[in-house]
């Protein structure tokens, strides 16, 4: 874009530490998640599931054509000169450009750590060797929630890019929170390139598209740019992805007092868009909170649930066990102890165990000795393998149930799981409803709480 920069004024040193509520917010969610001992991150992953800690930052990500004047609203907004600007291709990669206590650029592997959500972007060969971060200390307008992509300038022809550019920045579309789409109205507005992109993102992620119509001070005429706009607005509406109803397209410059125009300039509107989209991104992420925090809460009501059904299971089995154990042991044993009985003479069987047990000694035996005279001679062979093997598996179904028990919590497991409900309930749901508080606070009045 065109036009000079405002020059910056010499910031107060102690202005790197003061911070907007919304901003507050964000990072006390998001350390909420990653705090080393009590991380909503932390606990989720002992219970099993994932959960991802939320950006302290919105996602803005600009494409168009090369020479739309992307890098140069990027400048104008932060007000400083961070990314190059011309006519030239100047950005033939990914930037991504984010504020931080220290003026930095990093290369693709150091981008990559710093954004690891952005690592599926190995998956795109050679694009790793053309992703940078600038980082910047600018506090102007809303940057510190704020990180900008710019996007390779896009021509048609025979420009080879050393990577899938079309795919990269559909995935990067679909990754950031607003997509803005620049023309160019100085003839590479109608970029086939750029409106095949857009027509792909419009149909995976069109709530986040806004088309301007850039350097529109450098367009001429009025009647020059509302044909410039028609013919636009033409191209897109012949895209079914595109044709939509109550299309919008302001017209945005970099202002420059030495060289006024007469061209309405909606720049302004692209910073509310902004600010807009960083209030949703706070709701969004206070509400994610609280869904996070009621699926920890429920699953781990659910695991304190699912172990007493599992205690109450084990001890139904341990019974069961026990039942078929003991009448695998008791019955061969009554049987073998029935034949001794009556080796033996009644006296002599009280001298050894007594004349009680003596008598249980006898009934039993005489049971047994029922049962048997009542069994035909030519089949108590037949009995006697039948009985062994009713033991058999009676032995057998007590070591089958014995095996049957499920795992159950121990009791230090039981006093983390408490825990960590406790910490979810009495902390991080209260912490959260303040923060709702006092984020509605800055923009309601007093009287509405």
């Amino acid at each position: 874009m065109s036009g000079s920069r405002k020059p910056r004024s010499v910031a107060n040193p102690l202005d790197s530490a003061i911070t907007t509520p919304s901003e507050r917010i964000l990072r006390e969610c998001h350390n909420l998640y990653i705090h080393s001992e009590n991380g909503l991150v932390k606990i989720a992953h002992s219970l099993g599931l994932r959960l991802l800690p939320p950006r302290k930052k919105i996602i803005v990500m600009i494409m168009g054509n090369h020479s739309a004047g992307k890098s140069s609203f990027i400048n104008w907004y932060i007000e400083e000169h961070i990314q190059k600007t011309g006519v030239a291709i100047e950005t033939q990669g990914f930037t991504f450009i984010t504020s931080g206590r220290k003026r930095e650029s990093l290369t693709g592997n150091a981008t990559l750590h710093l954004y690891p959500h952005f690592r599926p972007l190995l998956e795109f060969k050679g694009v790793t060797d053309y992703v940078s971060a600038e980082i910047s200390t600018s506090k102007q307008k809303k940057f510190s929630l704020v990180t900008f992509v710019d996007t390779p300038g896009l021509v048609d022809g025979d420009m080879v890019y050393p990577f899938d550019v079309n795919n990269a920045i559909i995935w990067f579309g679909e990754q950031a929170d607003l997509i803005f789409v620049f023309f160019d109205p100085m003839g590479q507005a109608l970029c086939k390139r750029t409106l095949n992109i857009v027509e792909k993102l419009s149909e995976k992620c069109g709530d986040k598209l806004l088309f301007y119509l850039s350097k529109a001070d450098e367009a001429g005429r009025e009647t020059d740019r509302q044909r410039v706009m028609m013919q636009i607005v033409q191209e897109l509406c012949r895209r079914p992805g595109l044709n939509k109803c109550g299309f919008e397209m302001p017209t945005i410059y970099i202002p420059n007092p030495q060289k006024p125009s007469r061209c309405e300039n909606q720049i302004e509107g692209v910073c509310q868009t902004i600010e807009k989209t960083i209030n949703q991104a706070v709701q969004k992420t206070l509400d994610q909170l609280e869904k996070d925090c009621d699926l920890i809460y429920a699953t781990i009501s659910s695991k304190l649930a699912q172990d007493r059904l599992d205690v109450s299971y084990n001890k139904t089995s341990l019974v069961r066990s026990f039942f078929c154990g003991a009448l695998g042991i008791l019955l061969p044993f009554l049987f073998i102890l029935s034949f001794l009985v009556n080796m033996v003479s009644q006296v002599e069987m009280e001298g050894l165990v007594g004349e009680g047990l003596a008598r249980v000694f006898s009934l039993s035996a005489a049971a047994v000795g029922i049962v048997w005279d009542w069994i035909p001679e030519d089949s108590q062979i037949v009995f006697i393998i039948i009985f062994g093997a009713f033991c058999y598996l009676l032995l057998f179904l007590a070591k089958y149930f014995a095996r049957q028990g499920n795992r159950t919590l121990t009791k230090k497991e039981k006093r983390s799981l408490a825990k960590f409900s406790d910490y979810v309930q009495d902390v991080v749901k209260p912490r959260k409803a303040k923060l709702y508080e006092e984020y509605l606070q800055q923009c309601a009045a007093e009287y509405d709480f």
